[in-house]
């Protein structure tokens, strides 16, 4: 038996309001009215999906394995009808949302075969902070989020679509500048500039991790200068930042990018929502390129 997309909305609700008589708002429906179409449920499904203590309703574990794939669903419902009227209008627009450990150019690099194979699409760049790319898919708003690292996507589907390669980008007065290259351990007793902390940033853990790998612990500053390009970061600090730009100076020469060896990769996470489908998102995700 599939469930019905109405009674998921007004089970949801009041799975999220803990009780019916708190649901009853959000469903814009009488607490009777409201019961009855979760009783509906719970026979369409053969299982109890709350236990039902005065005014509270707890879930039974079939009841959270409920929620669980009921709000992507949901979610997904959303965006299909948003897509559908869309379809009307002119011209069609695909929306990508990335962390600010992505510049512009390196998503517009990971776009381009899309760009190229649906010329009919008009597509919008925007940068977000984590929490506000994971809102943006979940509510419609994104058609698809990208991120630095790789973290379990929760309520979204996610997939790698590329790779970049890290290299250092150090203070031009710095002993590592004439480097031709260097390695991790090199930075050992250098501090590290991260654009948030950690566990805050999947890239900053991600750096982090590479670090530790190599035997130690690093010191750390968060550039106070935020939304910059990366390789600015040393100017403000005096620290060493890992980036994925281009070796070779920057910033006026004030800053030079050096290769790190051996290569050390940084996936490109594309994030979802589960339950759609796109055939941009399936050309993406299978054209990664370093």
């Amino acid at each position: 038996m599939v469930a019905d997309l109405r009674r998921l909305r007004h089970f949801t609700a009041v799975a999220e309001a803990g009780g019916f008589t708190a649901a009853v708002t959000t469903a814009h429906l009488s607490q009777q009215a409201l019961s009855t179409s979760v009783r509906q449920l719970e026979t369409e499904l053969g299982v109890d999906l709350f236990v039902r203590t005065g005014r509270r309703a707890v879930l039974t574990p079939a009841g959270r394995a409920l929620l669980a794939e009921a709000r992507p669903l949901l979610a997904a419902a959303r965006t299909v009808d948003q897509r559908v009227r869309a379809a009307a209008a002119s011209p069609r627009v695909w929306t990508v949302g990335h962390s600010p450990a992505l510049d512009s150019a390196q998503v517009y690099t990971l776009l381009e075969p899309a760009i190229t194979a649906f010329p009919e699409m008009s597509f919008t760049l925007h940068q977000c902070y984590p929490d506000q790319l994971v809102a943006g898919i979940l509510d419609g708003t994104l058609d698809l989020g990208l991120r630095r690292g790789v973290a379990d996507g929760a309520d979204m589907a996610a997939g790698v679509i590329g790779y970049h390669r890290i290299r250092a980008a150090i203070p031009a007065s710095h002993r590592l500048a004439v480097a031709p290259h260097i390695t991790v351990n090199d930075l050992a007793d250098d501090r590290l500039v991260l654009w948030a902390p950690p566990g805050a940033s999947f890239f900053s853990d991600f750096l982090m991790a590479a670090c530790r790998r190599c035997g130690f612990e690093p010191d750390f500053v968060v550039s106070r200068v935020q939304g910059a390009a990366m390789v600015a970061a040393p100017l403000t600090t005096g620290a060493i930042a890992l980036v994925t730009a281009e070796p070779g100076p920057v910033m006026n020469g004030r800053v030079r990018v050096v290769e790190l060896e051996p290569p050390l990769l940084v996936p490109v996470q594309a994030l979802w929502q589960r339950h759609t489908v796109s055939d941009i998102r399936d050309l993406l995700l299978a054209d990664q390129r370093v």
